[in-house]
């Protein structure tokens, strides 16, 4: 089994969770490459439809799973780079949409990136979130929470990594 497969295998694991692989195998087979590819460059698997920095902190939001998955499936039945589509679009055997990008600025990113510091340091009431007796991690791609000592090592809801969730109170 080469790297592609591998890779193929763990992804194909979030299909029953509403993830569908492009069941175009020739198109997906390249979009795996460029991940990979973008893996052994980078040390991360960003988009390969996307043009990465090279720092994992700048680029978070475009390793695969990217933040604008959820968003791209539920208005355009796929993603951006077209590895994810709907169980609808399937079905369907219809064609994948241009699909307009979503990612901001690097300059709206990071004033996005404060503003959620600073109200993650408090409640929506106003309150200290000190007294709770966990941290509560969030998933930076799906949403999920977890209350506990440390972020889940994957998402059980998107598989996204330890890596992509966010201390969130």
């Amino acid at each position: 089994m080469n790297d592609r497969d591998t890779l193929r295998q763990r992804l194909e694991i979030y299909d029953r969770r509403g993830y569908h692989l492009n069941p175009d195998r020739a198109f997906t087979d390249s979009l795996l490459d460029g991940l990979l590819v973008n893996e052994g460059r980078y040390g991360y698997q960003s988009c390969p439809c996307r043009l990465a920095t090279g720092v994992e902190e700048n680029d978070r939001d475009i390793v695969c799973p990217c933040d604008y998955r959820d968003p791209d499936l539920n208005e355009y039945e796929a993603c951006y780079c077209g590895l994810y589509v709907s169980q609808a679009l399937i079905d369907s055997g219809g064609e994948i949409r241009p699909i307009p990008e979503r990612r901001q600025s690097r300059e709206v990113r990071q004033k996005m990136t404060d503003q959620k510091t600073k109200s993650t340091e408090t409640t929506a009431a106003g309150e200290s979130c000190d007294n709770l007796a966990y941290p509560v991690w969030r998933c930076d791609v799906c949403g999920y929470l977890a209350a506990r000592d440390e972020a889940p090592e994957i998402c059980p809801i998107c598989g996204a990594k330890k890596d992509r969730f966010s201390r969130f109170a």
